[in-house]
């Protein structure tokens, strides 16, 4: 009996004659056909002809020009007897000459004909069990991939957070699958310096698994001996494009952050532009370069730039961008770019976009690709509200620098416009425009909180304003006279409490303009009230 897949061979004469022993005329046992491997291809002219003409088949008597067909007379078959289940042909019972060199009967044939309809089903039951175990042990090899894929992901992706004084890390990441291709890496260099990777292998699975852990690995090697990001990076490539499978690269940004300065040197191998938070708006690190083990011999361009208390840089994977709302609406940059304008938070960055993208994509999303993102946010040193203690009001009267300019505005309605300009006048040309226009929003608000609320108006009461030009910082005061006991927390204003007369009104500026400066004190004690403004330069 030949099957088409696999093929019965050498089915004995013996187990024929049992077969059909419960025959009235069990036909002679047949000679029996041992060692025959016959494998039948799907263009051979005889599988057409049986599969259209049922019952036995005398091999003599057919015309075909099938190999198979030759290879079965070579054999010394004589009968061919096709297995058909539902309409599918499935198998072929083959029978050698009779031992008592009689040929069949029509009885024979009958009887044949039997076997065949009741042996049809039973194979293709068999058939099916052994498909249904072949592919129960595919799947659990599959899953024993995934397993050790998983397991290489989970070790080689960090442990924890890089612990920089003055700075904020944050990570996340989510796999479309078991296991993905996106990775992030944070590399401890000499001098105190940080290499922060974010990468993503084309493909996902086990494949894309073991391409980001061998591309992990020529990347720290490559950080380790050279100092620039794009030298490593082109070093990592050429060393990648002899490893790598056909038809994968790796895109990957990698930069070196100075925790001390703030400086970051970076480089971009064909990955998703990072973004870069600051006061005068997102700022794109756009940076040059051919994806990871496409093309050996790559130059990557490199580019700096030095992040100021309070920004943040955002790396992240194109699994955030390309995901798609019921609509098929993408999330898009643009969205990306507006969402990041409004957070000056970079610490609560990660959890606030995650947010934005559940809401985006609505219940029910399935993942199209991996989201990565890693968050690096410089911290403001004193924090950017908050009440000065009585050893440090000191320093609000006696600044650093020597000479503060110092005027005094009258306490009337409108004044604060006059405060803004002059402060404008002493620092021109001293910051960005988008920076100097935020610094005197907050003067003005701040200016005529000091007339209002400290100073009632009284024209006899002036706000006292001083502009301190320092190296880092601009550094402007608003004193009045609307003193009280000393403040030893600040709080956030709540509109119902003020409405109330539960809350003084004082302080509600100051809650508007804490998103305009880098850094806002306040001091309060018996005869005067001070505001304090840093914006750094």
């Amino acid at each position: 009996m030949t099957t088409l897949r696999g093929f019965w061979r050498n089915f004995r004469g013996q187990e024929e004659v049992a077969v059909v022993e419960t025959a009235v005329s069990p036909p002679t046992p047949v000679t029996q056909i041992n060692n025959l491997d016959l494998d039948i291809s799907p263009n051979d002219p005889l599988l057409a002809y049986v599969q259209h003409n049922p019952g036995v088949l005398d091999v003599e008597q057919l015309r075909l020009d099938s190999p198979a067909l030759a290879t079965m007379r070579t054999a010394g078959i004589r009968l061919v007897v096709p297995l058909v289940s539902q309409g599918e042909l499935i198998g072929l019972i083959n029978l050698g000459s009779r031992l008592s060199e009689q040929e069949y009967s029509s009885d024979d044939h009958k009887l044949l004909a039997d076997l065949a309809t009741q042996a049809a089903p039973a194979l293709r039951v068999a058939q099916l069990v052994k498909q249904q175990q072949q592919e129960a042990a595919e799947r659990e090899r599959i899953e024993q991939e995934l397993k050790v894929a998983r397991l290489i992901q989970q070790t080689l992706l960090p442990q924890a957070l890089p612990a920089l004084d003055g700075w904020g890390v944050a990570a996340y990441y989510q796999p479309a699958r078991a296991v993905g291709g996106d990775f992030y890496d944070f590399i401890q260099l000499a001098d105190g310096k940080m290499g922060f990777i974010v990468a993503d292998v084309t493909d996902k699975g086990v494949p894309a698994a073991l391409v980001m852990a061998t591309t992990r690995s020529i990347l720290r090697a490559a950080a380790e001996r050279l100092e620039a990001p794009g030298a490593v990076l082109a070093r990592t490539n050429d060393v990648l494009v002899q490893e790598i499978p056909p038809k994968m690269f790796v895109t990957c940004f990698y930069a070196v952050l100075n925790p001390a300065t703030g400086h970051l040197r970076y480089a971009n191998a064909g990955h998703d532009v990072p973004y870069r938070y600051t006061a005068d708006g997102i700022v794109e690190l756009r940076a040059t370069g051919m994806p990871l083990g496409l093309m050996p011999g790559m130059g990557y361009d490199e580019k700096e730039t030095t992040l100021a208390p309070g920004e943040y840089v955002l790396l992240y994977s194109d699994g955030l961008v390309e995901a798609h709302n019921p609509q098929r609406e993408m999330f898009g940059f643009p969205r990306l770019q507006e969402l990041m304008a409004t957070h000056a938070n970079g610490d609560t960055l990660k959890d606030f976009l995650l947010d934005q993208l559940a809401a985006f994509t609505g219940p029910g999303w399935e993942q199209e690709d991996d989201v990565t993102l890693v968050t690096l946010q410089r911290e403001v040193a004193s924090g950017r509200w908050q009440v000065a203690s009585e050893d440090s009001a000191a320093n609000l009267q006696s600044p650093i620098s020597n000479s503060p300019t110092e005027f005094e505005i009258p306490s009337a309605p409108g004044n604060e416009r006059v405060a803004m300009e002059r402060v404008a006048e002493v620092v021109a040309g001293l910051l960005p425009d988008g920076r100097l226009q935020k610094l005197k929003t907050a003067v003005a608000e701040a200016t005529m909180n000091a007339m209002e609320h400290g100073n009632k108006y009284d024209p006899d009461k002036p706000a006292r304003l001083k502009v301190f030009v320092e190296e880092t910082s601009i550094r402007v005061t608003i004193t009045d006279q609307g003193g009280g006991p000393p403040l030893k927390t600040a709080t956030h204003p709540d509109l119902e409490a003020k409405l109330a007369g539960e809350q003084s009104p004082r302080g509600w500026g100051l809650f508007l303009i804490q998103n305009m400066v880098d850094e806002l004190n306040v001091h309060q004690d018996a005869q005067h009230h001070t505001i304090e403004l840093v914006m750094n330069r």
